[in-house]
């Protein structure tokens, strides 16, 4: 029974997340609205944050076969999610398995040109100069550098079990962003495997490939999360 329910710091625009109370212990509730916003625009379609919640579920318990640490406890609804009432880190990973615009650019590479190895990248908040180092994280005591290693690791196996999945499937997984945070002294990845974080490619890339790095219209955003959806259904 649901029995009290309070807004928690750790929302975003396309998250509503609470604090609710079940059986005598406290969760986190994370409900997915059916639309995605970033600095210029909002783009809303009819049913999104059903196929979000599914998609995210799904591949949380995926990595949890893989003995992962994941804070995901089950389905609370189609559009909602139960994970453990963790306190979320201010900053997350962001992992290329393909040359972003950015870095192709700075290192002379085509976009989406495949990396021998992964890059990782430290991000805080979600502007355009959000990269940061490990020691801005140290400095500002936001977190230690036991718990950095320990993310780093975790992000790697993240990323091995994920790339291998679409790599069955055909596909390439080009990029990105995983999030953690800690409950009972014990870190647990609590983010983000959403349209909006994964970057799925074809191997083969021509003039049907839709970039999932330049959604700008209803229509792209449906079409790019039924493509993810179905590969959970495959």
């Amino acid at each position: 029974m649901l029995r009290k329910s309070t807004d928690n710091h750790n929302s975003t625009k396309e998250q509503i997340v609470k604090n609710i109370s079940l059986d005598g212990n406290t969760y986190l509730l994370v409900e997915y609205p059916d639309f995605i916003e970033d600095d210029k625009k909002k783009i809303r379609v009819k049913g999104l944050g059903e196929k979000f919640a599914s998609v995210n579920s799904f591949f949380l318990d995926y990595l949890k076969e893989y003995h992962i640490p994941v804070a995901f406890v089950k389905n609370h609804s189609k559009t909602s999610l139960k994970f453990l009432n963790y306190q979320k880190f201010p900053f997350y990973i962001r992992i290329y398995n393909a040359a972003d615009k950015r870095t192709a650019r700075i290192f002379n590479k085509k976009e989406f040109e495949l990396l021998n190895l992964p890059l990782f990248e430290l991000h805080y908040g979600n502007g355009k100069d959000s990269l940061i180092t490990e020691s801005h994280l140290i400095s500002f005591d936001l977190a230690t550098y036991e718990e950095l290693k320990l993310i780093n690791r975790i992000c790697s196996k993240v990323n091995a079990v994920l790339k291998s999945y679409f790599e069955r499937r055909g596909k390439v997984l080009a990029g990105m962003d995983c999030c953690f945070g800690k409950a009972d002294d014990k870190i647990y990845v609590v983010e983000d495997f959403t349209p909006k974080s994964l970057k799925v490619i074809p191997h083969e890339m021509d003039n049907k490939f839709l970039d999932p790095n330049k959604i700008t219209t209803p229509s792209q955003l449906r079409k790019y999360t039924d493509h993810l959806f179905k590969l959970t259904s495959s």
